[in-house]
């Protein structure tokens, strides 16, 4: 980062974020009788509310106010009741919004009851904002835990109707968010040619690429807006984690893909935007023991430890491409050095600190599921070398290009002794699709693995990031099977179809070639939009996904895919 190291570097991004966040108890405190919250201006809560990081006895609430003109302080109350008429208020505080917050006001309200649903609301000028409901984790044996998992909303690229969705739902424990809650790109950028057809521009003063934190703070003020996201903030506890775009595409430890040296010092670009994420999200800025990072982790009982990974920002090094390994005279790929730097102990996602706190836990945690809330596919997506070649510059050809490979797959599997040594060769010879994700960082994937089977545990994935849904076994390099992961699709950000041109007659067919060419693939579905439920039993865990049958119009259905894995 060029003379500021990570430590100082995220010391001073997160410089003021803990006084930003009031911590308040319940138990203890009772009724504040003090002043009401008066403001000698106008007041409104443009952007709602919401609830995260629940535990067992605390969580955090959250909303943000819009106050005429630009004062230096806001005042503003807060009130929580067990019922949602607010008859019998538990609970009253005095509180300030400030404008060096940017007018966010986040309490971490302590001292409340296990697993028990909590409404709460705002005040300003005797003027309620919108109200919220959140739950606490619980403590003791739970029979069942449903989460709803999103990932990937880009507001230029279509409605947010999988956030609506979600909202509807009444046994909800959490909302599962894994990443690019927000993108950085301007108008004219990525998937945002229908945006002036939806009526999602991006507003005038904030229409060009996010590197300030003004810039990063007015794009979270614009996603608020979104009445399905307000609604699903205001149903369920978020437990949220960032991906790339809440800094900028393919980010890293120390740069990024859609980083230029033009747009100033990468570290005041991420400093400014991790800043902007802590103030707009109901998250705790400081883990004990952790206090430099955002990987935590939620116990529901004893049914289902999540742990909430970084595999962004935290540690991992620039991902390797295949381009720095073709021979530029034969075209040739110098497999033997991709191989050693794939393998290398420099090649790293989540890092030693991070790996090692995962492991401890996962080795001594007693829950029936160990489940990994994270950004990218851990399942390994192993393809054919020439398909490789062909997706990187897609062309019409490639359809009938991925069908005769699957036809070769399918002979093969069945031993057809007609089979060439070229035939033989083509669906043999394979790499991994995206080094961008858990397969360009095999040997921490392969710790992990070998330490969920060791333990004997029950290892769940969820992953984002791709705008695909997906399912598949998580085996170790020896083939043993020791864990399912489960990717959910975006709430509205293209997915593979749209970056491979396809056609809607090809699409269903293209991922069901994927789950024959993949042999730890299980269910692909590459065009559909949409979110992901997920419910633990003692027994088993119920995936369900929700596609929405189009995010660029206000009609739309909803269809159902429901996979179920029982226990190891």
């Amino acid at each position: 980062m060029k003379g500021l190291s990570r430590r100082d570097f995220i010391k001073s991004a997160l410089a003021g974020v803990g006084a930003a966040t009031v911590s308040l108890s319940l138990t203890g405190c009772g009724h504040n009788d003090s002043s009401p919250s008066y403001n000698d201006f106008a007041v409104a809560f443009n952007h709602g509310v919401a609830s995260g990081d629940p535990l067992t006895d605390r969580v955090i609430l959250w909303t943000r106010v819009t106050p005429e003109g630009t004062p230096n302080n806001v005042n503003v109350s807060l009130e929580v009741s067990l019922d949602k008429t607010f008859e019998n208020i538990e609970f009253t505080e005095s509180l300030s919004a400030l404008a060096k917050n940017d007018y966010t006001v986040k309490v971490d309200l302590t001292g409340l009851k296990a697993n028990t649903r909590y409404y709460y609301r705002f005040k300003a000028n005797e003027s309620p904002s919108p109200m919220g409901e959140t739950k606490t984790l619980p403590e003791t044996d739970v029979s069942q835990v449903k989460l709803a998992v999103m990932s990937c909303a880009n507001y230029p690229a279509g409605y947010f109707h999988a956030y609506a969705e979600a909202a509807k739902m009444q046994d909800l424990d959490a909302v599962l968010h894994l990443g690019d809650y927000i993108y950085e790109y301007g108008m004219g950028g990525y998937a945002t040619e229908k945006a002036t057809e939806l009526g999602r521009m991006l507003p005038e003063d904030n229409q060009g690429e996010l590197i300030s934190l003004t810039d990063y703070r007015k794009r979270y003020a614009l996603y608020r807006t979104d009445t399905g996201l307000q609604a699903l903030h205001a149903k369920a506890p978020f437990i949220a984690v960032w991906d790339d775009h809440e800094v900028c595409n393919d980010a890293y430890i120390d740069g990024a893909e859609n980083h230029n040296d033009d747009e100033g010092m990468f570290a005041d670009r991420k400093m400014a935007a991790l800043k902007a994420y802590y103030e707009w999200m109901p998250i705790r800025p400081y883990v004990t023991g952790q206090t430099e990072s955002l990987y935590r982790k939620f116990d529901f009982g004893s049914l289902v430890s999540l742990y909430m990974l970084d595999t962004r920002h935290e540690a991992r090094v620039k991902p390797l491409d295949y381009q720095n390994y073709f021979d530029p005279t034969s075209g040739q790929l110098d497999t033997a050095s991709f191989q050693a730097d794939l393998v290398s102990p420099g090649q790293q996602l989540i890092g030693t600190q991070q790996l090692t706190w995962l492991t401890d836990n996962i080795k001594t945690s007693d829950a029936k599921w160990q489940v990994l809330g994270q950004q990218v596919l851990m399942t390994k997506m192993m393809l054919p070398a020439e398909l490789l070649v062909a997706m990187a510059n897609p062309s019409p050809t490639i359809a009938s290009q991925m069908t005769e490979l699957a036809q070769l797959k399918a002979r093969s599997q069945a031993s057809d002794p007609t089979l060439t040594e070229q035939d033989k060769m083509r669906i043999g010879f394979t790499a991994p699709y995206n080094l961008d994700a858990w397969d360009g960082y095999p040997v921490e994937r392969e710790v992990l693995l070998q330490t969920a089977k060791a333990a004997n545990k029950n290892l769940v994935t969820l992953a984002g990031d791709t705008h695909n849904a997906w399912s598949g076994k998580l085996c170790t390099a020896q083939g043993d099977v020791c864990g399912y992961e489960f990717a959910t699709p975006s709430v509205s950000s293209p997915g593979l179809e749209y970056y491979l041109q396809l056609p809607e007659s090809q699409v269903s067919e293209f991922a069901k070639v994927l789950e024959l060419l993949v042999d730890d693939l299980e269910f692909a579905n590459i065009h559909q939009r949409g979110f992901m439920t997920l419910t633990f039993t003692p027994d088993n865990v119920d995936s369900q996904w929700h596609f929405i049958s189009d995010v660029h119009s206000q009609v739309f259905g909803v269809e159902n895919k429901n996979l179920i894995q029982n226990s190891l």
